[in-house]
């Protein structure tokens, strides 16, 4: 998703810098967007689940204007939280609250006083209602939703933006990272499963107008409502069997 995000700053002739745990996947990111467009981009090799990354990556920054913020990174724990292990729970919480919050803060600062700028985070449909077996993600991705619908509300008149993009199940790489080292690696369940070029074209679209929250899909539109109509605990229960029919036999 991060690298369609990428590809389409680049053909709106925005320079890049691009931050990942993976050295070689951002290489060769890059020289897939130079083909192609001719933005300067720079590399920038960081773990954007260790403390204290935010402030490193923002005086690798220089002092240089961002017009666009995209907090893109995630990844997702399978397992009944009694037996998930601590410093991966740790790291993912840091990654998708501390460093996507803290990199916000320090951005957001300058966007302000230009009087513009863009800020996209990336959610899930799983920030609208709770989710046994993956309890800490679906709790992370909510605060990622809240966060960003309370500063969005904040930043009226300012000429900043704040969106959230919540996707359903995208096919990316997101999968092979949940439940790292264990079997559950992949869903069993196929259908709704959207293409990360459409959705990052949806959410690119969605930032660039201003638009506060973005789901993509109508099938997802309507199942973020779903907690609306029926029992909270009702819908608890579901995607608890979701989650098990999604890692049965595994």
């Amino acid at each position: 998703m991060g690298f369609e995000l990428a590809l389409l700053l680049a053909k709106d002739n925005y320079d890049l810098f691009l931050v990942d745990v993976d050295a070689e996947k951002l290489q060769q990111a890059k020289e897939e967007i130079t083909a192609l467009y001719p933005s300067e981009i720079q590399l920038l090799h960081k773990d954007l689940s260790q403390q204290n990354v935010s402030e490193e990556i923002f005086q690798a920054l220089d002092g240089r204007t961002i017009d666009v913020l995209i907090n893109n990174a995630g990844f997702g724990i399978f397992g009944s939280f009694n037996d998930t292990d601590w410093e991966r729970d740790a790291a993912m919480l840091n990654l998708h609250v501390m460093t996507t919050t803290h990199l916000t803060k320090l951005v957001l600062k300058g966007m302000v006083a230009r009087g513009r700028g863009k800020i996209l985070n990336m959610s899930s449909l799983a920030a609208f209602q709770p989710g046994p077996l993956m309890s800490l993600y679906y709790a992370s991705k909510a605060y990622i939703l809240s966060f960003s619908e309370a500063i969005a509300n904040e930043l009226k008149g300012t000429g900043v933006t704040v969106t959230c993009l919540c996707p359903g199940q995208t096919k990316t790489c997101f999968q092979e990272v949940v439940s790292s080292g264990s079997k559950a690696s992949e869903n069993k369940i196929k259908f709704n499963i959207a293409c990360p070029k459409e959705v990052a074209e949806y959410g690119y679209e969605a930032m660039q107008k201003g638009k506060v929250v973005a789901v993509p899909g109508n099938f997802n539109k309507i199942l973020s409502k779903l907690p609306r109509f029926v029992p909270r605990r009702t819908a608890t229960a579901i995607i608890r069997k979701i989650q098990e029919k999604n890692r049965d036999n595994q």
